[in-house]
């Protein structure tokens, strides 16, 4: 959170790792939860705490490495984006990454990864399309609660970790939330925030304006689909959920 310059209450930011970590900024105030949610320490400075609310969705990542080794799509990681864009859309395929049970704000442990909507049509385009769409409609689900448990409207989401780097999917991401998706240049920020830390602490930047000069954006991703698209997808989305016991 440090690390992407999250400085003002309501800034939230989602590392995509092997699981999907988000952090929402709520300020000197350590706001309770009841959506689901963890209330956590943000960091603390000169005796003052930031605190923040948290959610984890527990396969990210970790839904492409399936792909990869589980179900043999591909060789490398990297390719599931080509995959992807081998289709236009998933053909109404919903993928839920729930292999380990499902995180925030469900916890529901039980709960086991599912695919609907498949016919004789279906490839491994749109199964790895759907894939991708998992990984961020779950997202959606955990930062409407920490809307609802703020009292914050999220404007921007900035992203890092190694799916990051995937524009397939955080084009996606900005569909759904309909929000702007800020990536950063240097994509291992859980470092960097530990560096800026540092270099606060020590004098080398003498202020968190300045420590925010040191974030450099790559690259903005902007919502450009259809209201009822993303509807369809939410809908979609909620219905597989609901389904996935």
């Amino acid at each position: 959170l440090f690390g992407q310059a999250c400085f003002n209450p309501g800034d939230a930011k989602c590392t995509f790792g092997t699981g999907a970590f988000l952090l929402m900024n709520t300020g000197p105030v350590a706001v309770p939860s009841t959506h689901g949610l963890i209330t956590t320490v943000a960091w603390q400075l000169a005796g003052e705490s930031v605190y923040a609310l948290e959610g984890s969705a527990f396969v990210a990542g970790a839904a492409v490495q399936w792909l990869r080794d589980g179900l043999e799509f591909f060789e490398s990681a990297a390719e599931v984006e080509a995959m992807a864009r081998s289709v236009p859309d998933s053909a109404g395929v919903v993928v839920v990454p729930a292999f380990t049970g499902l995180g925030a704000p469900h916890w529901r442990p039980n709960a086991r990864g599912s695919i609907t909507g498949l016919t004789r049509g279906v490839t491994r385009g749109h199964i790895a399309r759907a894939t991708l769409e998992g990984i961020a409609l779950q997202n959606v689900d955990i930062l409407r609660a920490m809307e609802r448990d703020s009292g914050r409207s999220l404007s921007v989401l900035k992203v890092d970790g190694g799916a990051a780097a995937n524009d397939l999917l955080m084009q996606f991401q900005s569909d759904v939330l309909g929000v702007t998706i800020s990536r950063p240049e240097l994509l291992e920020t859980t470092a960097i925030g530990a560096a800026l830390l540092a270099g606060l602490g020590c004098g080398l930047w003498t202020s968190q304006a300045a420590v925010a000069q040191a974030v450099r954006e790559e690259r903005a991703f902007g919502p450009a689909m259809a209201p009822e698209r993303v509807q369809a997808h939410l809908d979609q989305w909620q219905d597989a959920v609901r389904a996935d016991t």
